[in-house]
């Protein structure tokens, strides 16, 4: 099927300028050129895409690529052209292009300049296409991302599973399948459903060596991020978070704190997301902060960095996001938050599910749990979910390795384990057999009668946790395996059998603790978080607010209140711009009160040798929801509250509330359009002279010194904001 006898290299260096290919390409290049069905399993940054790119320029005909992202088509095109004299050697046919567009691409691959066409697979299965490649001379179908066939890939996609009966209609032409990762039971989905079962498989190492794994607890975890890309400045990174919502807010936070840094997701405009994705590859900005829609086949060889806000529902999409750092086999910094309630969301999510979906999506969160929470070497525990043996003990570039726990010797403990599994007849999974060992009479192991076992109990001075840990090592050490097609089911190999027989020294290690992480969904940026306030400090803060607020006559409170004193004494803000950062200080009250407060702490610093936080010290992101817009805007245009609280379906309570958090972030209001029709100017007086001499700004203990009888709680509350407002902000 080779139109030339030109060696390889010289194709290679013509159309792209290389002198040598990557691991296997060469292998899998002349595989394909000989018409054979290929099947390609190479992580990011291997080289796939030269696996079909190169024998499309070789062959005669246009090579259809059937590829699941819209966005990254015209990257590829873009790249394809680079490399050619000829505009029209590259196309994408998809939902983009208008009629025009369409008639181009068609003429184009019909003069037969096309070598390479980049398809989405909801276009190729259209009929009026499928009848037009009837009559193209097509050399080959490649495709791309092939994990998007199997319910068991991280990326599911029905109309994946179409593909086989489509290509066969058009016409019997070699296919390539690629992906970059594969767990043994994906690789088998992708051949059966692709036709494939007699393909060549070309399998490349799943060992990254130069990326560096961590997983870090979820606790200020805004904080975390902004301090990490902080100290790695100027270095192009990707953080992933599971919902538009965090995205927009991590970017926002960013972007506050100096960072140049843009959201994507699928709820923004496709013109935005491809701009944004120009700006990260023109070096425009230095991080996306995005879903997982962003980076698949993504040509930027330089990311140092990609952060997990939230832990990722399947290890093959942790292993292809991560892969996204260092392509070019340097520094890559993979950095993970995790915290157990995520994972419990994410169940929650599945729910509603069709039961043998909920079955998979549970299984393959189990595996991600089961690798966030490991001391084992974490490059170890990857390799092995893609059935590849990693044999050093340490890494050097895993923080479990960097960290070692302490190890023990855990022959008896893992015999216990591979007794139970041979006492409940290699039925059940991990769950299960945790129960049995240490004596948890579930429903389950009451029906099957496995609360009667020997085994039962056997391990109750231990806690589930260290037992799921000293299974997992079980696994590891190949003593087990899991049936994935029976979701999980532990069987004992023929290694187990003899380690049973014959049991010997083998070092084990518990399980990380991340208990303390907390999913922080519901987290407010900037603030303090629970770090203590230093005393010391704390206390001269209060007595120099005392002696500022006698030198204005106000009381203390309308200078800073106390929550903003005490994150002073946590971040011991030196600056003016760092005062503002401040959660309740705000740019007038920076001005109006700071510098002496900013000369204390600078000073403080300096006589105690305080090593301040400064990396830590993260500009707050004042949470301006819709609703707090549309109080501000109102009141600028005098719109009654009555009004509002009409409109919005609220007490008055409520909306006081809003008004009250707004104020207290530095925000001035002024309401005296609504005051004077309420309250009569006397009464104003009486309630601001007291607040004038009040130790405190307490509504209750202002209502009871001023009398119920004469004023009501919204009368006092709306005096405040107007005395807050006026002499604080």
């Amino acid at each position: 099927m080779l139109v030339a006898e030109k060696p390889l290299k010289t194709y290679l260096q013509k159309y792209f300028g290389f002198d040598k290919f990557k691991g296997k390409q060469e292998e899998i290049i002349t595989n394909l050129l000989a018409g054979n069905d290929t099947f390609v399993i190479m992580p990011t940054g291997g080289g796939k895409s030269m696996c079909y790119q190169l024998p499309s320029l070789i062959l005669e005909g246009t090579a259809i690529v059937v590829s699941p992202l819209i966005a990254l088509m015209k990257n590829q095109v873009d790249a394809m052209r680079g490399f050619s004299s000829v505009n029209g050697v590259a196309h994408f046919l998809n939902s983009s292009l208008n009629k025009g567009e369409i008639a181009t691409v068609r003429e184009d691959i019909k003069a037969g300049r096309t070598k390479i066409l980049y398809v989405a697979p909801e276009s190729l299965t259209k009929d009026e296409n499928v009848e037009f490649f009837k009559n193209v001379n097509i050399s080959f179908f490649a495709i791309d991302e092939a994990h998007c066939i199997s319910e068991w890939g991280h990326d599911f996609r029905p109309e994946y599973r179409r593909l086989r009966p489509i290509m066969e209609a058009i016409g019997k032409v070699p296919v390539i399948a690629l992906t970059a990762t594969a767990t043994p039971k994906v690789q088998l989905d992708i051949q059966k459903n692709l036709g494939m079962m007699d393909a060549s498989v070309f399998k490349a190492s799943f060992n990254r060596e130069n990326l560096h794994y961590e997983v870090r607890p979820k606790v200020e975890v805004a904080k975390e991020i902004v301090k990490f890309i902080k100290q790695n400045t100027g270095k192009s990174g990707i953080i992933y978070c599971l919902s538009r919502k965090k995205v927009e807010e991590i970017a926002n936070l960013l972007i506050a704190n100096g960072i140049k840094a843009l959201p994507y997701h699928a709820g923004l405009e496709a013109s935005v997301r491809a701009r944004t994705q120009d700006d990260f590859l023109m070096e425009e900005i230095d991080v996306i902060v995005a879903t997982i829609a962003f980076g698949m086949g993504i040509d930027k060889p330089d990311v140092r960095f990609v952060i997990h806000h939230d832990i990722p529902k399947s290890l093959e999409g942790y292993y292809q996001e991560t892969g996204r750092s260092g392509r070019d086999g340097r520094e890559g910094k993979c950095v993970t938050f995790y915290s157990y309630k995520d994972i419990e969301k994410l169940e929650k999510f599945m729910k509603g599910k069709p039961v043998a979906e909920q079955e998979v999506g549970k299984q393959l969160l189990m595996e991600t749990v089961g690798f966030a929470e490991t001391s084992v070497c974490r490059r170890k525990v990857l390799l092995s979910y893609f059935g590849e043996t990693y044999t050093q003990d340490n890494c050097g570039h895993c923080d479990n390795c960097l960290h070692p726990k302490k190890s023990f010797d855990g022959q008896d403990e893992i015999c216990a384990v591979l007794e139970a599994v041979q006492a409940v007849k290699e039925k059940f999974a991990i769950e299960h057999i945790v129960n049995v060992i240490t004596g948890k009479a579930e429903n389950a192991v009451k029906l099957h009668g496995h609360d009667q076992l020997e085994v039962f109990g056997e391990g109750g001075d231990h806690d589930p946790k260290f037992w799921v840990a000293i299974v997992r090592q079980a696994l590891l050490a190949g003593f087990l395996s899991k049936d994935i097609e029976t979701y999980g089911t532990l069987k004992l190999t023929e290694k187990g059998l003899s380690f049973l027989k014959k049991p010997s020294k083998i070092m084990v290690v518990e399980d990380n603790d991340y208990s303390d992480a907390e999913s922080d969904d519901d987290e407010e940026f900037g603030g303090g978080g629970s770090t203590p306030a230093d005393p010391e400090l704390f206390a001269s803060l209060k007595d120099l607010r005392k002696k500022i607020a006698k030198q204005n006559n106000v009381p203390p409170f309308v200078v800073f209140q106390d929550p903003s004193l005490e994150e002073m004494a946590i971040q011991y803000p030196i600056s003016m711009e760092e005062l503002k950062n401040i959660s309740g200080v705000g740019g007038g009250k920076a001005v109006k009160f700071g510098k002496p407060f900013i000369e204390l702490i600078s000073k403080y610093v300096d006589e105690n040798d305080i090593d301040r936080p400064i990396d830590l010290v993260v500009k707050s992101v004042v949470n301006k929801s819709v609703f707090k817009v549309y109080i501000i805007q109102n009141i600028d245009r005098k719109i009654s509250l009555k009004d509002m609280i009409k409109a919005k379906g609220i007490s008055l309570q409520e909306l006081l509330t809003e008004i009250e958090t707004i104020v207290a972030s530095g925000t001035r209001i002024d309401l005296n359009y609504y005051i004077n029709e309420v309250i009569d100017e006397d009464r104003q007086e009486e309630v601001f002279d007291y607040f004038r001499s009040a130790d405190t700004d307490s509504v209750g203990e202002a209502l009871k010194a001023l009398g119920e009888d004469d004023y009501t709680l919204e009368d006092i509350r709306l005096m405040r904001i107007k005395f807050l407002s006026e002499l604080g902000n």
